[in-house]
């Protein structure tokens, strides 16, 4: 099977973790300080956390906001299921974004007349989590104008974007947001196997991030009621998680940050293939990418005639090639079902297909799906 995405780990990888395992810290040692700086370096923000997954970032990023019962949320009906789930985690309540089915992004125009409408009911929402959906950034200059002019703050969801460039800038840099949450997910650019990281440059939202992902527990002398300097003193200041990353993940991860622009490159060659190999106008349409975005293609879709998506999706797992669809829209599922219907997210799933693309990739994989969707549409 040529699965859609896949994790690459070499022997400086293994070598990372072994030397892990080897030493005194598991967990709770020095490597997540290390893994935090070289975040904050490569992206060029002020602040890191690691987390234990992207979930876990998204949900202390919405707490450090203050989100809670009788707030609301807005984000992207085209998304994983944890872009809405991090509101009802806070008691407050999730609303869906559509999006522009060429590029699978929150489409600003709808989002722009929600918003006035929303001002007239008296229900606009504390916070909106833009989705950098297939590793492309979202228009966050947009809609930061948007926040500025309605009052909501902003969350970056950029799982899929660590690497990717808006307007020359590296997504995660927060100059048109609050925070920025990644994901090292298995299939995502970098991978610790589960993990994630949000990101600030806000020093107080920092610190309430560095409680939340630790128990609300501090051995910070400055920030105890009680005085002391006894080395076994600690407070709990909040109501917090253990979301801490472990050491051995951690070491993976740093040792996939320092070939992240390598992954990059090589996802950048591997789409730019696509686009020239797979060229049927009638049938195929590529998702657009904006001018102001460089993208870290965690994902390649294509949108395909919806009358031979499903018939493609099976053909193509037939031959063993692990296509999947990204996404079903969030409202769709039971535990998020909505009376709502938004054009463009239902047009995207009713057309879309994500296809193989990963670092590893060979040659003779990509003419294998090459040559699987250009025989199935010679048979039609």
């Amino acid at each position: 099977m040529i699965p859609y995405g896949r994790q690459t780990i070499d022997e400086d990888d293994i070598e990372s973790v072994v030397k892990v395992l080897k030493s005194d810290f598991l967990t709770q040692g020095p490597l997540n300080d290390s893994l935090n700086r070289e975040i904050c370096k490569k992206i060029k923000a002020q602040f890191s956390v690691a987390t234990n997954s992207c979930t876990s970032a998204l949900h202390i990023a919405c707490l450090a906001l203050g989100l809670k019962k009788g707030d609301i949320l807005w984000t992207s009906a085209n998304s994983f299921v944890a872009s809405a789930n991090c509101a009802l985690y806070c008691g407050a309540d999730v609303d869906f974004l559509d999006i522009d089915p060429n590029t699978g992004l929150i489409d600003i125009s709808l989002m722009e007349k929600k918003l006035e409408a929303a001002k007239i009911k008296n229900s606009l929402p504390k916070i909106v989590i833009p989705v950098h959906f297939a590793g492309q950034s979202c228009d966050m200059e947009s809609i930061y104008f948007l926040s500025k002019k309605f009052g909501f703050r902003i969350i970056e969801d950029a799982a899929h974007a660590l690497g990717a460039k808006y307007n020359d800038q590296p997504v995660g840099s927060c100059k048109y947001s609050d925070l920025t949450v990644f994901s090292f997910h298995a299939v995502k650019v970098i991978t610790s196997g589960e993990g994630g990281a949000v990101v600030t440059n806000s020093k107080k939202l920092y610190n309430k991030l560095n409680l939340l992902v630790t128990h609300g527990i501090t051995r910070n002398e400055k920030l105890f009621e009680n005085k002391t300097n006894e080395g076994w003193y600690y407070e709990q200041k909040l109501l917090g998680f253990n979301y801490r990353l472990t050491d051995i993940q951690a070491a993976l991860a740093l040792s996939q940050l320092k070939k992240l622009d390598v992954y990059i490159t090589k996802r950048h060659s591997v789409a730019d293939w696509y686009k020239k190999e797979l060229n049927l106008p009638s049938f195929i349409k590529h998702l657009e990418q904006k001018r102001f975005g460089y993208s870290s293609f965690h994902l390649y879709v294509l949108r395909i005639d919806p009358k031979f998506r499903d018939s493609l999706f099976r053909f193509l797992r037939s031959k063993d090639i692990g296509v999947n669809l990204h996404y079903i829209p969030i409202y769709h599922q039971p535990f998020h079902r909505k009376n709502i219907f938004l054009k463009g997210a239902e047009e995207h799933y009713k057309s879309a297909i994500s296809i193989p693309i990963f670092p590893s990739i060979t040659d003779d994989e990509l003419r294998k799906v090459r040559d699987s969707i250009l025989n199935f549409f010679e048979d039609l």
